[in-house]
């Protein structure tokens, strides 16, 4: 069963009628076969252990009330048909009581472990909505459906990282992948995430925003050693887009209109996989970005100019898809590493909201359904043109 977040939640316990219905109906049986077999073995003890399978999933009520029922028929039984002498009959009884007191001890242990988890995914959850931003995101100028998905998902957040921010200088978007894998690498993608939310506002220019991702990662290094952490580097794509019709906001970022819905992106690639471009007919083009540094690697360039900041069309029909490694290095069982285009191609059908989760899909059945890395595919597409007045 999966909650409100697209996580498994604990099964609900049954219903009291369920459990009310359930124990009349093992006691009766059991006490039918016990008068019909005429054998001397008490089979009434076997009784016992309803309370034991209802602490898995009942409530501490339920468990209360099926103890106590228990304990009373066995108590019945004892009186009407003794089993000898007093001594044994109270054996029993105490025998009962102390295996009851011990279920529902176990049921209560149970409930409250299942409480605090309950209370520890509600905290992830919300760290989750802080870090990510809910998923699809529509603005002026695009359409953004994705899949995030982390390798620890009882963790729900993990290495990859994206945002969208609609901004006075067009809609700007982030996709990156943090040096490492999981929770580790948790501080290193806030702090990215957290400048890019500030500059996707504060630069008119693409170049400047990964500057600035590129200063936050470099303190959160500087603090990182202080506290004796893990240096890590990031890796990154950000994109500029703009609709045709947007208003130029007296920035540098313009659209192009080449007719249609052709829509202009700009992008700055800090060391990060290139999009595919997906068109309906099928054909899949990897966008060329220059490779440049990771986020964090600045200082090891020589030059120290700018990362280049390339512009292309995004034809009105066409997808572009961002990813992370975790699609890029499934491996079969031989080794092979998973196809993208070639998956691409084969979902060009696919609607743009389903595309993200189905390349997943065939990405963990091309690796026999493991995960080695976290998930992230992002499908951006133009924004649907706006109604004529």
């Amino acid at each position: 069963m999966d909650g409100e977040d697209g996580q498994p939640t604990a099964p609900r316990a049954p219903g009291n009628r369920a459990v009310v219905l359930g124990v009349l109906a093992a006691t009766v049986a059991v006490l039918l076969v016990q008068a019909v077999s005429g054998t001397s073995a008490r089979l009434v003890l076997l009784l016992v252990f309803l309370p034991a399978l209802l602490a898995g999933l009942g409530t501490v009520a339920q468990t209360v009330a099926a103890s106590v029922w228990v304990t009373a028929v066995v108590v019945a039984h004892s009186v009407l048909f003794p089993p000898g002498d007093l001594p044994a009959r109270l054996g029993t009884l105490l025998g009962v009581v102390a295996a009851e007191a011990a279920v529902i001890g176990l049921c209560a242990r149970r409930v409250r472990r299942e409480r605090q988890l309950s209370r520890m995914r509600q905290v992830a959850v919300a760290l989750q909505r802080q870090l990510l931003r809910p998923l699809p995101v529509t603005t002026p100028d695009v359409r953004l459906d994705g899949l995030y998905r982390p390798l620890e998902q009882d963790a729900m957040v993990g290495g990859d990282l994206y945002d969208v921010a609609e901004t006075p200088h067009g809609t700007r978007v982030l996709v990156g992948d943090v040096q490492g894998k999981g929770l580790l690498a948790i501080g290193t993608g806030f702090a990215v995430l957290s400048a890019f939310r500030e500059a996707a506002f504060r630069e008119p220019r693409l170049t400047a925003v990964a500057d600035a991702l590129e200063a936050a990662v470099e303190r959160h290094n500087a603090y990182a050693e202080q506290s004796g952490e893990q240096e890590r580097f990031v890796t990154a794509t950000v994109l500029c887009v703009r609709a045709p019709d947007s208003n130029d906001g007296g920035t540098d970022d313009e659209g192009t209109d080449d007719g249609g819905r052709a829509t202009e992106v700009r992008a700055v690639n800090c060391g990060h996989l290139s999009p595919y471009l997906l068109r309906p007919d099928g054909r899949v083009e990897p966008v060329p970005l220059d490779a440049g540094l990771p986020l964090g690697l600045a200082a090891l360039a020589a030059t120290g100019e700018p990362r280049p900041e390339r512009r292309f069309t995004l034809p009105g029909d066409g997808v572009l898809v961002l990813l992370t490694d975790g699609i890029t290095e499934a491996q079969d069982a031989s080794g092979a590493f998973y196809p993208v285009e070639r998956g691409l191609a084969d979902l060009a059908a696919v609607p743009a909201d389903a595309l993200p989760e189905a390349l997943d899909r065939r990405a963990r059945r091309w690796s026999g359904g493991s995960s080695r890395d976290d998930v992230t595919v992002l499908a951006l597409r133009p924004a649907p043109e706006p109604p004529a007045r």
